[in-house]
């Protein structure tokens, strides 16, 4: 393995002290297991004797599309109940004869799905989870189907509801069942947290309601809206629970038999599925920025400021959570050390 544990790092120390993030975790690794690990800077700046660990409980933000949605609907499809190809309209009764039923799973999975841009679903549909659910999978489409790459938190947050349609059960509870009770992922859960974890939990923005930062509670409005449970956002998660995912999704075919995915779903999902539409796109994976085919590693990021990395052709994975929500909204700053690490892990 040609990677840098001390030029990682020096790369994650020095974002501590530019204030990118008030610190980090990060693990490289392969289908074996954990093969470095590291945490910089602290928990909380308000609580600078204590230390950012690797035990740290972070808000994954976005990468509960892959926790949690993308691991489902694979196990779903692994089960032979959803044909990618097939307009939702055609086997699922809420949206028949509504625009939403016009598009496929696989267009979701792709963000080409053409439906609107942002969620907003307490301006739109108000603060009842049912009347949420009725106004989003009634919402007319932005545009085409197939005709554009746009990504939307809404594609997750129908294709949770899709999962939850299918299997009969609550999005947490098919997560929990198919993906994070069989790889031994007991740290992963959506929130809110209770106490003791929170505890040990990132703190992230700052909420202008409290005037104190939110802790064990989702970032994400839209996850808060619907008691903490939907596609977009919503889980937590530690850094070992992320290496056992992703070091099973490394493993050979014969060992994907204890989560409800396995490697049709990742060997599908790790290519690009999109044609000649830019930028390229996997089913919710996207090619990590400035990969070479060589590397072939796939990204998913998360907004409070969380990511994780896979490349099968070097059989090697990595994970890099931050608090960087802390601070800022800024995207810049993170997006230079990512690229800065993700290089240091897979050039």
């Amino acid at each position: 393995m040609t990677y840098d544990h001390a030029r990682i790092e020096a790369l994650l120390d020095e974002g501590v002290r530019d204030k990118v993030y008030p610190g980090a975790v990060w693990a490289v690794g392969d289908a074996t297991g954990i093969l470095a690990q590291g945490a910089a800077g602290v928990l909380d700046p308000d609580e600078p004797d204590t230390p950012m660990r690797t035990d740290t409980v972070f808000d994954a933000a976005s990468l509960t599309k892959i926790l949690a949605v993308w691991s489902s609907i694979g196990a779903l499809w692994e089960d032979g109940a959803v044909d990618l190809d097939q307009p939702l309209g055609t086997f699922w009764p809420e949206v028949t004869d509504r625009a939403l039923g016009t598009v496929t799973t696989q267009q979701l999975l792709t963000h080409t799905a053409g439906v609107p841009l942002r969620a907003q679903l307490k301006n739109l549909y108000g603060t009842n989870p049912e009347e949420i659910r009725r106004g989003v999978l009634r919402e007319q489409l932005h545009r085409a189907p197939g005709e554009a790459i746009e990504y939307t938190d809404r594609a997750a947050l129908i294709l949770g509801y899709l999962a939850e349609h299918l299997s009969g059960q609550p999005l947490d509870q098919l997560a929990a069942a198919r993906t994070w009770n069989p790889l031994g992922m007991a740290g992963t859960r959506f929130g809110p947290l209770p106490t003791d974890l929170a505890a040990r939990c990132a703190p992230t923005e700052l909420d202008q309601n409290t005037d104190s930062h939110l802790k064990g509670v989702a970032h994400d409005f839209s996850a808060r809206l619907l008691d903490g449970v939907c596609g977009i956002a919503g889980a937590f998660t530690v850094l070992d629970d992320l290496a056992a995912f992703l070091r099973y999704m490394l493993a050979p075919a014969t060992s994907h038999s204890r989560a409800g995915f396995g490697s049709r779903w990742i060997t599908r999902s790790l290519t690009i599925q999109t044609g000649e539409l830019q930028p390229a796109r996997g089913l919710f994976w996207h090619p990590a920025p400035g990969t070479t085919a060589e590397e072939d590693a796939w990204v998913h990021y998360g907004f409070t400021g969380t990511g994780m990395w896979i490349s099968p052709a070097k059989g090697r994975w990595a994970v890099l959570l931050t608090n960087k929500l802390y601070y800022t909204r800024d995207r810049e700053p993170l997006t230079d050390v990512r690229n800065a690490f993700r290089q240091l892990v897979f050039g």
